[in-house]
């Protein structure tokens, strides 16, 4: 059975005026079915006052306007994180081998990092998605137990920097 039942969201301005609708702003929904579906239209007070009667929707309701919650922040931002990966690969001090690899992990999830083939089964080779540049990351083979120290070990990299 085909689902027909494919609404669009809420719109955030008028369908007749194209007026953004303001916090608080009550608005009407009206759905209208069609042959492929249903299509959906918010209108204002005032246009929903203007509307032809003659035309009836399948069916309709009135709303109190609130616009979208912002995109929460992402907890580490990728441009802080790519920066100390960067900072630690120049060093190359083998006390941050373990941050660095979690670092590139965090980027190859964020997309940023995209990992290429490797010979060296030690070794991760990553291009970056925009730049195109190479980073090579040894991998530590980190064991499960070990993986919160190294954690905590970024955490304190990223909220406080690299010592000079």
């Amino acid at each position: 059975m085909q689902n027909d039942w494919d609404i669009k969201g809420r719109a955030h301005a008028c369908a007749r005026t194209g007026q953004p609708f303001s916090e608080g702003d009550f608005f009407y929904t009206l759905l209208y079915r069609e042959k492929d579906g249903f299509r959906r239209e918010d209108l204002s007070e005032q246009a929903w006052a203007d509307r032809n009667d003659n035309i009836q929707p399948f069916s309709f309701w009135r709303s109190k306007y609130e616009p979208p919650a912002p995109p929460p922040p992402e907890p580490i931002r990728k441009d802080d994180a790519e920066g100390m990966l960067r900072e630690l690969l120049a060093r190359s001090e083998p006390e941050t081998l373990n941050a660095a690899y979690i670092l590139a992990l965090m980027l190859e999830r964020k997309k940023v990092l995209v990992p290429a083939e490797s010979s060296e089964p030690d070794l991760l080779v990553y291009t970056h998605s925009k730049s195109g540049e190479t980073f090579v990351v040894r991998n530590p083979a980190l064991s499960l137990d070990q993986i919160p120290a190294v954690q905590r070990q970024v955490s304190e990299l990223l909220a406080g920097g690299l010592p000079a």
